[in-house]
């Protein structure tokens, strides 16, 4: 018989056996249910971004090629050497870099000098020439250091400036041409003839006197004008005549001898009123009054001064109102005299005047003398432009030196007609075009950098946006796109035609900022940007922002955020 531990161990492990067998059967054995629940896709959970601190840089990519600037297609503005023969280029321009003074070409033996200038050649410069093409010349000629004013004016001292400067490159500034000459000199004998007519008529005129009684008469009138106008003259400035002043005088002196008589009588008949009165003597002890002074005479005397007094005035009135009328009245026949002097010289002048114009000999005196100005004024306006000069194909004004020629467009020996070469600026740009919406965002003169296709980079800058960046030659930007031009700050390691990246920047922040992906950032119906902050696993919580710059697919942030915290960038 088994023992009981024996048989304990037995039904234990019988028990272990079946268990693990009902395990194995209903691992294997599952419902529908079950089996669906087990093959579904796991739960969504949120995908997140850390919240960084580091500097934000936004740029506009463009993609262009290195060239040399600003391509100027290059004609001549007129005639080389002061003709109208056939012009043909007897050394053509050559490419590559050349500076302000150089000769770009020969035309016919001639130079044609390149200078820099805004304003194009249009004319022959020529003695007396004034305006801004003048100045522009003046302006380059110092600055290659042959001298002279900057008056605008092409004077003397310009011409030897102009001189010095074909001399120095082994030519001789244009001198007037044999036509000219010869105009000049034909200019000049018709002045002389003139002149020789005058004198002959002249002489003829002389002796025939034939109006010597009107220029006498004329002279006399003249002078009976000047005596007329001294006499007025002089009366004007005298206020009496001799004799008024003579009455004048003697009138006042009775004034004066009247006005004594009158104060020694007033004196006198005071006095006599101031005397005291005498007392009689009497037998009594009381005096008797007597009779007063006798004043009667001395008031008599005094009022027979005032009276002469009142007649010396009246007399003195008189006096001065007789030399008044007196004075007025020679004055106006004075004046009266001036009016008629001046009235025979006009009619003497008048008669001579016409007697002149009636005369035969006189009119041709008249007409050698017109001949004689013409003449003058003829040869005066062509010697005005006669002299050294600069013919209007010898001088080409480029906006910017140094250049280069880039291409060239008349061969050795051709005849010049249109366009001679193409120059450019002597630094590389880079050309590009940009979308409207990014052209919105560029200034002239922001930093940028220039990538090649080896990585190194290059610093440059934003030289001009839209219109003002366009090149001429180069395709227009397609529609909804604008040119933009480029320079790099250093050409050192840079060749023409090199495809390149250039990156412009359009905003930085100067410090680390806190950034998040723009797709973090939500724009509630509020109009607030917000974004979702996970605090715990699939656990989120609003936090309300502030926006900044925006590069790269990042935004700058402020708010209740930190450096680290996760956003919500999708997710349930």
């Amino acid at each position: 018989m088994k023992s009981p531990r024996k048989l304990l161990a037995g039904v234990v492990a019988g028990v272990v056996i079946i268990a693990g067998a009902g395990w194995a059967v209903g691992s294997r054995l599952r419902s529908p249910a079950d089996e669906a629940a087990r093959r579904a896709a796991p739960r969504a959970s949120l995908v997140t971004a850390a919240v960084e601190r580091r500097k934000l840089v936004s740029t506009v990519v463009v993609s262009g090629t290195l060239e040399y600037g600003s391509p100027l297609p290059v004609s001549l503005a007129g005639a080389v050497g002061g003709t109208s023969e056939l012009q043909r280029a007897t050394r053509a321009p050559r490419q590559g870099r050349f500076s302000e003074g150089a000769v770009l070409m020969e035309v016919n033996g001639r130079p044609v000098f390149a200078l820099r200038g805004s304003v194009p050649m249009h004319r022959t410069i020529a003695p007396g020439s004034e305006g801004d093409d003048v100045k522009q010349l003046q302006r380059a000629l110092r600055r290659l250091g042959y001298g002279g004013p900057v008056s605008g004016v092409f004077d003397q001292a310009t011409i030897a400036a102009v001189t010095r400067m074909y001399a120095k490159k082994g030519y001789e500034a244009q001198q007037p041409t044999l036509t000219d000459r010869q105009a000049y000199d034909t200019l000049r004998k018709a002045v002389q003839t003139a002149q020789e007519g005058l004198a002959t008529e002249k002489k003829a005129l002389d002796q025939g006197r034939d109006v010597l009684p009107l220029k006498m008469r004329l002279a006399n009138a003249g002078t009976d004008l000047k005596a007329a106008e001294r006499a007025l003259r002089e009366a004007e400035a005298r206020e009496l005549t001799p004799e008024d002043e003579t009455r004048t005088v003697a009138a006042e002196a009775a004034v004066r001898a009247a006005q004594e008589k009158l104060a020694e009588a007033e004196q006198a008949l005071a006095e006599a009123r101031r005397q005291p009165t005498q007392p009689t003597p009497t037998a009594t002890a009381t005096p008797q009054p007597t009779a007063s002074t006798d004043t009667s005479l001395l008031e008599l005397r005094v009022r027979n001064a005032e009276a002469d007094l009142a007649a010396a005035l009246e007399a003195r009135e008189r006096v001065s109102e007789e030399a008044r009328q007196a004075r007025e009245k020679s004055l106006v026949e004075l004046r009266r005299a001036v009016r008629t002097a001046k009235e025979a010289k006009a009619a003497a002048e008048q008669a001579l005047r016409q007697a002149r114009q009636l005369s035969p000999t006189r009119l041709k005196v008249a007409n050698a003398g017109k001949d004689v100005a013409a003449a003058k004024g003829m040869l005066a306006e062509f010697a005005r432009t006669y002299g050294t000069s600069v013919p209007p194909g010898e001088v080409v004004f480029l906006p910017k030196l140094p250049a280069r020629v880039r291409k060239v467009s008349v061969k050795q020996g051709q005849q010049v007609e249109k366009e001679v070469a193409t120059v450019t600026g002597s630094a590389f740009t880079v050309t590009g075009s940009v979308a409207a919406t990014e052209a919105e965002l560029l200034r002239t003169g922001m930093e940028a950098a220039i990538e090649l296709d080896t990585g190194r980079m290059y610093k440059a800058s934003l030289t001009a946006v839209g219109d003002q960046a366009k090149v001429p030659g180069v395709e227009e930007a397609e529609d909804g796109a604008e040119p933009i031009l480029l320079t790099p700050a250093s050409m050192k390691g840079l060749k023409p035609g090199t495809a390149v990246t250039a990156r412009v920047t359009v905003g930085a922040t100067k410090e680390p900022v806190l950034v998040v992906p723009v797709a973090a950032v939500i724009t509630g119906a509020d109009g607030r940007a917000r974004v979702r902050v996970e605090y715990a696993t699939d656990r989120t919580r609003d936090v309300e922002v502030r926006t900044g710059l925006t590069a790269d697919g990042n935004v700058q942030v402020a708010g209740a955020l930190k450096e680290g915290d996760r956003v919500v960038v999708s997710g349930a």
